[in-house]
């Protein structure tokens, strides 16, 4: 599901009466919020579907697969998703 599809689902649960640019405007603010959550709280809890969580993941020794050579992987900023029981369920 890409994000059109994504605003057309949530528009049809918001029923008829919603228009596609204010179920766009709501994807859009539930997925600002996440992000302002994960800037200051560094994680990001929702009852039933899961967890986010800012992580790092540590710089590392690697090999460049076409000459072998080694090579250091730098660290980098991820996010972390931990599905709830109920979406596990699915």
């Amino acid at each position: 599901m890409n994000k059109a599809e994504l605003v057309d689902a949530v528009r049809k649960g918001l029923g008829a009466a919603t228009s596609k640019a204010a179920a766009e405007r709501a994807v859009d603010a539930v997925l600002a919020a996440v992000k302002r959550g994960l800037r200051r709280d560094r994680e990001v809890q929702i009852v039933g579907f899961g967890s986010f969580a800012a992580a790092v993941r540590p710089a590392r020794r690697g090999f460049n697969p076409h000459t072998q050579q080694p090579m250091k992987i730098p660290a980098v900023k991820t996010v972390r998703f931990k599905p709830g029981s109920e979406l596990r369920a699915l």
